[in-house]
């Protein structure tokens, strides 16, 4: 597995130290044991893991602004924690309101070490941020809107950013953003080996 993701890392011009990378490999191991009890995703090679769930997480690291980040319905952690491995500067809140994504979130922040990640049940509307976020990252919303809508209250005013992760560009959502929010940057992402379009649909709350 170390192999494999050596070569997706080189042919998306990315490198990693070799604990970040051995984090990695462990986080796709711990999340392919646990799936077997838990159903916590429905790719269950591990080696498809690493394209669709770990590099499909970590390309987006460079557009990201700030040093606080919430992954809003992050399910098993994605991407927060491949990107708080990646960035291990920042701090992550990993936000869910299913239990048992908690438990696994937990047990992975343990394995693994990671002092910049915060599991949290909750549903996002009920979640109070203290302080706001520098951040806000989805990839597992249905729509901008619902996003937006349920979500609203966690970026800081005037520097907080959306980062929506989507599939193909998502031109119909964008053509009603509600009042104080603007459309900051479209980023056409390549992700190596991964089938279908990728976009990250960075939004300002003004």
């Amino acid at each position: 597995m170390h192999k494999k993701l050596d070569s997706l890392l080189a042919a998306a011009g990315l490198s990693l130290p070799d604990q970040q990378k051995q984090q990695l490999v462990a986080y796709v191991n711990m999340l392919h044991k646990w799936n077997k009890a838990y159903n916590l995703t429905s790719v269950r090679d591990p080696m498809q893991m690493l394209v669709r769930h770990i590099m499909d997480s970590i390309v987006v690291n460079k557009h990201l602004t700030g040093s606080r980040f919430i992954d809003v319905g992050t399910g098993p952690g994605l991407p927060g924690i491949p990107l708080a491995i990646v960035r291990p500067d920042s701090h992550f809140t990993l936000l869910d309101s299913l239990g048992k994504r908690v438990r696994f979130l937990r047990q992975v922040q343990h394995e693994l070490g990671l002092t910049n990640v915060e599991p949290v049940q909750s549903r996002v509307e009920e979640f109070i941020p203290e302080p706001p976020f520098d951040g806000v990252i989805s990839r597992a919303f249905a729509s901008l809107q619902d996003m937006l809508s349920w979500c609203h209250h966690l970026p800081a005013k005037g520097q907080g950013r959306f980062y929506a992760l989507k599939g193909v560009r998502p031109d119909d959502e964008l053509d009603s953003l509600p009042d104080g929010v603007t459309l900051e940057e479209i980023v056409k992402l390549k992700v190596p080996e991964l089938e279908g379009e990728r976009h990250l649909v960075i939004l300002k709350a003004n």
